[in-house]
């Protein structure tokens, strides 16, 4: 297969990429829209508060583990070279066209969404909708396309503005004094079926919120010193996201009682409402937009990373390794914009996004067992960053994301068929694949 230098990425990214890319790739609309639905389910402010601070630690000490392996292999594509060179080839080609299907998904539904919200400010607009959608599409590959640079420096400047349009919001909610918040019934009632239905299907909730935390690994190969950014990068990404998704939950409840942010759709706009007045709904509008774009741009850098190293592998074509002057992997982000754009004009995710989370866990879960793998495998591969309190974090990690994906699986158990189906159609195609990679 073809490595030429041509077909190699350029390390041209460095820190304040890293955490623009984790921050901008994770914190979207998820986070103004879920609350309600997470109080619906728990009906308890402490639970509620709970439930986001065990996905952020879940999260965190996941970012122990990766931040080893992405350093010990620095390759485009992030977990699956992880499970491949751990578990052998087919692990990796599964894992990998799993982390690919995930994060190809989004730039499609963000487009869409963008243009909807478009149309909230400017109703005249309304006719357009798709046609603004596929505009922007085509717009952010136009960017793209013309150098990693570019959609570096609008990833820095977006995640920017998103994270002060957060700490606006949610400094506007604590000086707000207008509700006096009602002291929170005890609830004993927490290791009842339905209760632990509701505390997994939040998880479920929560972590899509915080899916693409491990978003700089995709990156690492262009990375220009990734022993020290991607550790920096995971942690303080991680710990800034996390501060704050609890810190708006917390605020929500200081504006409104949980009753009435569990009847809503969009806890946000309400919360806005109250303190803004008639203008409230048009600051969560803005804010929205700008949180779109931001993660819109981070999922239109990740998806061809993963595309390029699946092609370098042979479990793609070998035209998609092809990167252009600019250092943009060209073909796979092609093949990927042409995905969006077909979702786009059909306008359909609720099968694909619904088992989102599940495939997330899955890799995550077969990244962290790679990492033991290793230890015992190749014990003398280079390791800038070695995972704290190595192995007992690591395990932890596991056996969080079984309980997570147990939990799942109970509270959602059409996806999980979904996936057992993709899982066994994958294995006569990665031998299809596999027999034309050694002819070649």
């Amino acid at each position: 297969m073809s490595d030429s230098r041509k077909n190699q990425l350029q390390k041209s990214l460095g820190l304040s990429f890293n955490i623009a890319v984790l921050i901008g790739g994770t914190i979207g609309v998820g986070i103004l829209r879920t609350p309600g639905s997470i109080a619906s389910l728990l009906n308890n402010q402490w639970l509620v508060i709970a439930s986001w601070l065990f996905g952020g630690l879940f999260v965190l000490i996941g970012a122990n583990s990766y931040a080893e392996l992405a350093t010990m292999l620095p390759k485009a594509g992030g977990s699956y070279n992880y499970i491949k060179r751990a578990f052998g080839e087919y692990a990796g080609f599964l894992s990998g066209w799993f982390d690919y299907i995930t994060n190809a998904i989004p730039p499609a539904f963000f487009c869409i969404v963008i243009s909807e919200y478009i149309t909230i400010l400017f109703p005249s607009l309304k006719s357009y909708a798709t046609v603004m959608a596929i505009s922007l599409l085509i717009a952010f590959v136009l960017l793209h396309l013309s150098g990693v640079k570019n959609g570096s420096a609008i990833q820095q400047i977006t995640s920017f503005i998103k994270v002060v349009c957060f700490v606006a919001l949610v400094v506007a909610c604590f000086m707000y004094s207008g509700v006096e918040v009602e002291p929170i019934a005890k609830d004993n009632s927490f290791f009842q079926i339905g209760l632990l239905f509701g505390f997994f299907k939040s998880l479920q909730l929560i972590i899509g919120t915080y899916n693409g935390w491990n978003s700089v690994c995709f990156f690492a190969e262009e990375n220009d010193d990734p022993g020290k950014n991607i550790p920096k990068s995971l942690f303080s990404g991680v710990l800034l996201v996390m501060t704050i998704y609890v810190l708006l939950n917390i605020a929500f409840f200081h504006v409104l009682p949980i009753e009435t942010i569990a009847k809503s759709n969009l806890a946000a706009a309400d919360v806005a409402n109250i303190i803004f007045g008639k203008n409230g709904a048009i600051i969560v509008t803005v804010i929205s937009i700008f949180s779109l774009i931001s993660i819109l741009n981070a999922f239109m850098m990740i998806p061809p990373r993963i595309l390029y190293g699946l092609s370098r592998d042979g479990f793609f074509i070998e035209k998609g390794t092809a990167v252009n002057k600019g250092g943009t992997p060209i073909v796979a982000l092609l093949v990927s914009s042409f995905f969006s754009l077909f979702l786009i004009c059909i306008g359909s995710f609720e099968v694909l996004f619904s088992f989102a989370a599940f495939t997330s866990i899955i890799v995550w879960g077969l990244a962290y067992c790679s990492l033991l793998k290793l230890r015992t495998k190749e014990p003398d591969l280079p390791r800038s960053y070695r995972s704290v309190w190595y192995p007992w974090t690591t395990i932890i990690a596991i056996l969080a994301s079984i309980a997570l994906l147990i939990g799942f699986v109970y509270s959602d158990p059409k996806s999980f068929i979904i996936i057992v189906i993709i899982t066994l159609a994958s294995y006569p195609l990665f031998l299809i694949l596999n027999r034309t990679k050694n002819v070649r």
